[in-house]
């Protein structure tokens, strides 16, 4: 029983938009957005040295213990720019935890985000990074009608 809490999806994430720094290799800028209950669509601008790059991700979010601490999968791609050997792109995984520090406006998130290279020195990378994000729109939360006409409808078999 355990084991089914831990591994459940969550409702959904504590909030709609968050933007903030992300620190690895490369680091950059992150911006997520909610789109549906369990997705976000993560935008990352990344500067390393002599090459800037922009990745968008879809990502699916898995609750641990509700809804302020999860993990995510997902995929993506990306393009770039080496100064030294020109333009890239390439494929992205993604896997990362993620927490909602609670009473403050704070995400706080880990990653291992894989990628594998197209006309690049390197055929594959496999960065990780620690991100902090304010949170700029919060989830709303549905009020108590909305839940109890939810119920009737699942018990009516709507």
């Amino acid at each position: 029983m355990l084991a089914g809490l831990g591994a459940r999806p969550a409702a959904a994430q504590k909030y709609r938009t968050a933007a903030g720094l992300r620190l690895g290799s490369p680091y950059g800028i992150t911006v997520q957005q909610a789109v549906a209950s369990r997705l976000t669509l993560e935008g990352i601008a990344g500067l390393a040295a002599r090459e800037v790059s922009g990745t968008v991700l879809a990502e699916y979010h898995f609750g641990i213990l509700g809804r302020s601490l999860n993990y995510y999968l997902g995929a993506g791609g990306h393009l770039g720019n080496n100064k030294d050997t020109g333009r890239y792109g390439g494929f992205d995984g993604i896997v990362g935890i993620e927490y909602k520090v609670a009473f403050l406006p704070v995400v706080l998130s880990y990653d291992f985000k894989p990628s594998v290279e197209i006309n690049s020195s390197d055929w594959a990378r496999f960065p990780t990074a620690f991100s902090v994000r304010y949170v700029f729109v919060k989830q709303r939360n549905k009020t108590i009608g909305e839940r109890t006409r939810g119920i009737f409808r699942g018990l009516r078999g709507e």
